[in-house]
């Protein structure tokens, strides 16, 4: 018997399956599927058993595998056939294909493993055993013939019973998160739009259909999401909730576990290796229905799909950005398509290429137009050129009185800047010298509590500038702000605020992002301050003022996008006011407020945006209009990456007359981690020939050590 084995190894020029024998005393083990350990080289990998076949037809002799890893499959015939669709479709490896779908404990990778997790219980199994002394009669009591957890039991005459086999120990596995939910009695009933978009949808409940589902925040989309989950199941059939990473937090999963109890499984990004690996195996074993989750849920390993909803389906971080660089909406339609299953797509602010699909008719568009409360938050401009005449720095008067009313009448704030750290850059006031990083071609962010400056590319850090290194001058000015040193500020106008921040660095810790929230929702405190972290997935009832500091920043970002992203952030952060009884107020400050963005944004109208930014993007032919690649050329020598790159310009010019061909140049970032960043970008129409030369530079730079080229197609940031 032959195995074909795809090894651990993602080296580009070795992308193929090996073939192994396999030894007598494992072939009644072998499954396609399963992880097995070989020997290559000089030294032993894991890797997966792609192919069985009794014939060996190489001319050289093969090794045997060493050992089998799994009982099971770890990947299913499904997923061999997904991660092959997104290997050709990212140009990727087949085996970063695989690994991206499975958690850390099962994917091949050598001498790494993740324990199963057992609790201890004494039985007692000699029921004539007679005691010796009280302390014996007082546990073979307490045990009586029930099943006792351990490290209940503090008697010391245990061990001994235990040697005398009158007691024995019994472990049984257990889930890491084993939370019992019950689940209460939906007494909501749907307003007449999301009535409609239930029925919709459960009207095409066994099809294949992609639904783009247009509400505005505070519309009731998880709930009409709910009503559809609850007739999939019905069907006994199983449901993938995709959620960003940003707007999973524990408020949104205690919803749907409120609602459908243990039959919910989570995957996201806090969770240790073993909980990702528990709530893996609940959903193989089919213990669960329904998975929510971040990307990677995506590749949730169920068998009888019924229904896949992608809530903020705008969210840029449903593409990834390490190789493979697939999306999860990608994904998500080509499972439903063989499923036959519907997706929804829900969004207050969709993205400009799903609200065109929606418009030409790939997917259908539903429309939620009003508020569950009927009661839109009203959104005001302040332009700061005059606020800093008045000495307002930082926080117009407008938003200061505001803040200062809520404060009196017992209501929450949530004030949002998007950028963390203290300071954005130190200079000196002598000479003009920025700290930058010695890796990367960028300023240092200072950082208060740390007193360090620190990169957020390659996270190289340092203490801060005490004088100038270029011409010792002590001068040093700090520019720029950040959400720590606007949580500062905000504590010096507001002395009597009980302020919280949240961010990534308050939040780096197991647990932390959970109590901030929690603590915020019980009114500990009054002030939320943060970034882009604040702007999803929170429903506090009591928040009724909303401040955008620097509303403007992102339009400042080099991309396409940063319009469109603009109106997104502050179309959702302004969502986060008014969701209860009491109205709302939002109130953004910058220096460009007069731009189109930010002035739909203001009036929530999703529809005048989307028509200025069409006008914009056909005439300089960006998405939809065109698709876009990005090739980037990275390299430690700058001269061997431009060498490269313009090979690779000219050879692309040469064979596509209908591309257009823009650059080499660098990139926004010329330099990160001391290599350089260069990037080519492509914009077409037609695909099909381009694919053909894409492939043939991946293939000839696979073996090239002087440049590393990653080609990213529809890049989600440039």
């Amino acid at each position: 018997m032959v195995v074909e084995v795809l090894v651990e190894l993602k080296v580009k020029r070795i992308d193929q399956t090996y073939s192994y024998l396999v030894p007598e005393t494992l072939k009644e083990k072998v499954k396609v599927g399963i992880r097995v350990l070989v020997p290559f080289g000089r030294q032993q990998l894991e890797g997966f058993v792609l192919k069985i076949t009794n014939n060996n037809s190489q001319e050289y002799e093969l090794k045997e595998i060493i050992n089998i890893i799994d009982e099971e499959p770890v990947i299913n015939e499904e997923m061999l056939e997904l991660g092959k669709y997104i290997s050709k479709k990212t140009l990727s490896n087949l085996i970063s294909a695989y690994q991206s779908m499975l958690p850390s404990a099962l994917k091949a990778k050598k001498d790494f493993k993740v324990n199963k997790k057992y609790v201890s219980y004494i039985k007692k199994i000699d029921s004539e055993y007679i005691p010796k002394n009280d302390v014996q009669k007082e546990l073979l009591d307490l045990i009586g013939n029930d099943e006792v957890l351990k490290n209940s039991i503090k008697s010391n005459s245990l061990k001994t019973l235990l040697d005398k086999k009158v007691l024995i120990e019994i472990k049984k596995e257990i889930y890491r998160l084993n939370d019992n939910y019950e689940c209460e009695k939906c007494n909501i009933t749907l307003n007449d739009e999301q009535q409609t978009v239930v029925d919709t949808v459960l009207g095409n409940i066994n099809i294949f259909k992609p639904f783009l589902l247009y509400g505005v925040t505070g519309s009731g989309k998880t709930e009409v999401y709910m009503h559809i989950m609850e007739e999939v199941l019905q069907q006994n059939k199983e449901i993938i909730v995709l959620v960003p990473e940003i707007s999973l937090t524990p408020q949104m999963v205690d919803i749907f576990r409120k609602r459908f109890g243990n039959l919910v499984a989570i995957l996201h990004s806090r969770l240790n290796n073993g909980e990702k690996y528990d709530e893996w195996r609940k959903i193989e074993k089919k213990e669960v229905s329904i998975v929510i989750g971040a990307r990677s849920a995506i590749f949730a390993p169920f068998t009888n799909l019924g229904l896949i909803v992608i809530d903020e389906e705008h969210t840029q971080s449903y593409k990834q950005e390490n190789n493979p660089k697939y999306s999860a909406i990608d994904i998500a339609l080509y499972r439903a398509k063989k499923y036959n299953c519907p997706v929804i797509l829900g969004s207050a602010t969709p993205s400009i290429e799903s609200y065109t699909r929606a418009k030409t008719g790939i997917y259908e568009l539903l429309t939620i137009k009003k508020r569950v409360n009927n009661n839109l938050p009203k959104v005001e401009l302040i332009d700061m050129k005059d606020e800093i005449k008045k000495g307002n720095r930082v926080i117009c008067g407008r938003l200061k009185d505001e803040i200062n009313k809520c404060l009196t009448n017992n209501e929450q704030v949530i004030i949002l800047l998007n950028r963390r750290g203290y300071s954005t850059v130190i200079t000196c006031h002598a000479c003009g010298h920025t700290d930058k990083c010695p890796n990367c071609d960028i300023p240092l962010t200072y950082h208060n509590k740390d007193n360090k400056m620190k990169c957020h590319y390659c996270n190289y850090e340092r203490s801060k500038l005490l004088f100038c290194p270029e011409c010792n001058s002590k001068d040093i000015n700090q520019y720029g702000m950040g959400t720590e040193k606007l949580e500062q500020e905000i504590n010096k106008i507001f002395p009597n605020a009980k302020t919280i921040r949240m961010d990534t660095d308050t939040t780096s810790t197991k647990g932390a992002h959970e109590k901030i929230i929690n603590d915020f929702r019980e009114e500990k405190y009054n002030i939320l301050i943060g970034t882009q972290m604040v702007s999803k997935g929170l429903d506090f009832p009591n928040v009724t003022l909303v401040g955008v500091i620097s509303g403007d920043s992102s339009l400042n970002i080099p991309d396409f996008r940063s319009a469109e992203r603009t109106f997104q952030l502050l179309n959702q952060v302004a969502g986060r006011a008014g969701r209860a009884s009491k109205k709302g107020l939002v109130i953004i400050q910058g220096f460009n407020i007069e731009h189109y963005s930010i002035v739909n944004a203001m009036n929530h109208d999703y529809l005048s945006f989307y028509d200025k930014e069409m006008n914009i993007r056909s005439l300089l032919k960006y998405p939809p209009f065109y698709n876009l690649t990005l090739i980037k050329i990275m390299s430690s020598s700058y001269e061997n990456g431009m060498i490269e790159s313009n090979k690779i310009a000219n050879y692309l010019k040469s064979k596509l007359k209908e591309v257009i061909v823009l650059g080499p140049s660098m990139a926004n970032i010329s330099k990160i981690n001391n290599i350089y960043q260069i990037q080519i970008f492509l914009k077409y129409k037609n695909s099909k020939e381009l694919f053909t030369e894409l492939i043939n530079i991946n293939d000839k730079y696979c073996v090239n050590n002087k440049v590393n080229v990653d080609i990213d197609i529809n890049p989600i940031k440039l």
